[in-house]
């Protein structure tokens, strides 16, 4: 599984990079569960850090224009991976109209670069998607990962929301759709063990290499921690 760890500034980039973090994921926690960052700081962390870059751009709503316009973006600025949330999305033509729309966009700009579709654990009290649709619907859009995090940020883990069946389920068809599959939202320690039974191709975190508090810096010990129980 490749480690992807959401710093908000150069300073935590160079701490998750060093750390042991496959994949640095610029994003900023004050605009939401998956809240965009300026392009300078996307710019700043692209030139400082040695593994791949990943940006949100944030828990989209029916917007398929502002969103691609925020991916194209996101390329432009440096990220090869660009992820997108679909928090307020309700049916599977809705997600497929902004999910197409942000490939053509990013793939026109550069057809290396990598688009993450993100649905949500707690897709029920949001109100938007149910994650095991996204799949389907991301694979039909030209998207290359599909992904599940938690919407609200209120210390409950994905796995409160979906449990080890459902989790096995998204992958699996992910897997089958052809696409990575990743998985994040709140994870603990205590969760690594069964990730690594669910497989997915990517987990990502941010609160547990900050302390368990997502506001609080990222710490090169947790990341260092981590990365030895993924190994």
């Amino acid at each position: 599984m490749k480690l992807l760890v959401s710093p908000i500034n150069i300073e935590e980039a160079i701490i998750a990079d060093t750390g042991g973090a496959d994949i640095v994921d610029v994003k900023n926690p004050k605009e939401g569960s998956l809240g965009a960052n300026f392009p300078w700081v996307i710019q700043a962390v692209k030139a400082r850090v040695t593994k791949p870059v990943s940006a949100t751009i944030g828990d989209f709503n029916y917007k398929p224009g502002t969103a691609s316009l925020a991916a194209l973006g996101a390329a432009a600025a440096g990220a090869e991976y660009v992820k997108v949330g679909l928090y307020d999305i309700q049916t599977e033509a809705q997600a497929y109209e902004v999910l197409a729309g942000i490939v053509k966009a990013v793939k026109t700009y550069d057809r290396n670069r990598i688009v993450v579709a993100s649905g949500y654990s707690d897709y029920a009290r949001i109100g938007s998607i149910p994650a095991l649709k996204l799949p389907a619907v991301a694979q039909r859009a030209g998207c290359d990962v599909v992904m599940v995090d938690t919407g609200i940020k209120d210390g409950k883990s994905t796995f409160e929301f979906m449990g080890q069946p459902e989790l096995q389920a998204f992958v699996d068809a992910a897997h089958a759709e052809g696409l990575q599959c990743a998985l994040a939202g709140s994870i603990k320690f205590k969760d690594i063990p069964v990730l690594q039974e669910i497989k997915p191709d990517i987990i990502g975190v941010r609160g547990l290499v900050c302390g368990g508090d997502r506001t609080e810096a990222i710490r090169a010990d947790l990341i260092e921690k981590l990365r030895a129980m993924l190994n």
